[in-house]
């Protein structure tokens, strides 16, 4: 039985991004990988693969059944791949109700867990979901956040538990039992050679710096924006109002969110993002 590796993070954070370098780096090829066709997915969450591998529909069960049979999923998967699976996942690390984790120890080869500055997830998420800002701010404050939200039809994903934004990280980092190697998205733009170095390592691949360098040169920003522009993404939220590859920096909530709500942000999760550097000892915000 091979292993299962979850790219966990909150939406919005990087995921796609490491995954766009992973697939880089794996297939270590003469030119940019396409963004369509990335490892790392489809999404722990997407409703066709629990379908699939729980021989039963989840239009069919009720959410807290859905969540029970999905440590067994995962399960399945892991045994019967050839290979190690690496996973993109946006839920927190919860326990469904009989008490087991969502995402299995025992089947995990280890946890990549990427982490964003909550002031700029909040513009990014936004403009992703197509919510008003005050709406996701809400969603990343609420300590039961979910998407997507319950609707009549079923949606392509699963609901997904995100907690508030600090639930989320300590979900993961703190009690998932597993194997975590945490890395901030500020430090992937600032120090890419040694923040995707510690993705290869934390996945269990070998590290070459050449591999690792040819595929951050094709994983940059600017390439997969124009591979978006040209060919779409079929990652794209259908109700965006912006690209999913819109801007890729570190303080562009500076121009977008309010005061106000910038400092229900940091009065709610600044436990959390002090103890990763996203705020200073006098309560002000570092990037």
């Amino acid at each position: 039985m091979n292993r299962i590796y979850w790219l966990a993070s909150y939406p919005k954070s990087g995921n796609t991004w490491a995954r766009t370098f992973l697939t880089n780096y794996l297939i270590d090829g003469e030119a940019p990988a396409d963004i369509n066709r990335l490892r790392g997915g489809p999404i722990a969450s997407a409703r066709d693969v629990f379908d699939r591998w729980a021989g039963v529909e989840a239009s069919d069960l009720p959410a807290a059944e859905i969540a029970n049979l999905r440590p067994d999923v995962y399960r399945q998967m892991a045994r019967h791949i050839e290979h190690p699976l690496y996973i993109k996942v946006h839920d927190a690390c919860t326990q469904n109700s009989e008490g087991l984790k969502l995402f299995p120890v025992d089947v995990t080869g280890g946890v990549l867990y990427i982490i964003r500055n909550p002031l700029d997830v909040a513009v990014s998420f936004a403009h992703h979901g197509g919510r008003t800002l005050q709406q996701t701010v809400e969603v990343l404050c609420n300590p039961e956040g979910v998407v997507p939200e319950l609707s009549d039809r079923p949606a392509a994903q699963l609901p997904q538990s995100l907690l508030s934004w600090s639930g989320h990280v300590r979900s993961w980092v703190d009690r998932s039992g597993m194997r975590v190697t945490v890395v901030r998205f500020e430090d992937m733009l600032a120090r890419p050679e040694s923040s995707f170095e510690s993705v290869v390592r934390a996945l269990d691949l070998e590290f070459d710096s050449r591999r690792r360098d040819r595929a951050l040169a094709f994983s940059r920003f600017e390439a997969l924006q124009d591979q978006e522009l040209r060919a779409g993404f079929r990652e794209r939220h259908m109700g965006a109002d912006a690209l999913f590859f819109r801007e890729g920096r570190a303080g562009a909530w500076r121009l977008d969110l309010g005061a106000e709500m910038a400092a229900r942000i940091l009065s709610t999760q600044g436990e959390i993002m002090r103890r990763f550097g996203y705020m200073d000892a006098r309560g002000e915000p570092v990037f």
